[in-house]
């Protein structure tokens, strides 16, 4: 099988968060708390000391959809620099220790630092390919091959093995890929029988990669 690449994180380098540290505010959550909410004011960048948070919209009958899950090191909240409302929810995995940079303080951080202005230009493009994806998959994908290409994408080598290291739920997975829990459920158990995949609670191990169609 040939090697993959994994889901594209962009993490703060230790010169740029000791640089960011002197701005921020340390505040600590536990698990289960919403930190922004889709429509809030934005109001500064939030950096994932400890911890994972998921970030995700939903509607107001509570259908959520996962945009994505961020750890150690990673940041959130950088559309801070639009005037604009928060675009998504964002709420914390497990307990967590965030810093936050306010709105002002991060703009001028990011027209001082050039090389992480760039590398947050990158992460804006990453994140619109991601979202034409998603949508092009949604409009002409059906679950299984939604389902197959999530867990292609989040895939890393490991010793020669692709694992899913996240710790996914099934109703997780089913908020990622706008699919019933109970229909991830059962092409996970087809393709654990078809013996493309391991689940534990050490995460998935991909043995081949899953055909395009079911």
């Amino acid at each position: 099988m040939a090697a993959h690449a994994g889901p594209r994180v962009f993490r703060l380098s230790d010169a740029e968060l000791a640089a960011i540290r002197a701005h921020a505010i340390t505040r600590k959550h536990p698990k289960n708390t919403i930190i922004v909410s889709e429509g809030d004011s934005t109001d500064g960048l939030f950096i994932v000391i400890d911890g994972r948070v998921k970030v995700f919209v939903s509607d107001e009958d509570g259908h959520e959809v996962v945009l994505g899950t961020h750890g150690p090191g990673e940041y959130f909240g950088e559309m801070a620099l639009d005037a604009g409302p928060r675009s998504a929810s964002v709420v914390t995995l497990e307990p967590c220790q965030l810093l936050v940079v306010p709105k002002e303080d991060f703009r001028e951080f990011v027209e001082r630092n050039p090389a992480f202005a760039s590398s947050l230009i990158g992460k804006l493009i990453a994140r619109v390919r991601a979202l034409t994806d998603n949508v092009k998959s949604l409009a002409l994908m059906d679950v299984y091959g939604r389902l197959a290409r999530l867990l292609l994408e989040l895939a890393e080598e490991r010793d020669g093995v692709l694992m899913i290291g996240e710790r996914l739920t099934q109703q997780e997975i089913a908020s990622r890929i706008g699919a019933s829990r109970e229909m991830v459920s059962r092409i996970l158990k087809d393709l654990t029988t078809g013996g493309y995949i391991t689940q534990s609670r050490a995460g998935i191990v991909l043995h081949r990669r899953p055909p395009l169609h079911w």
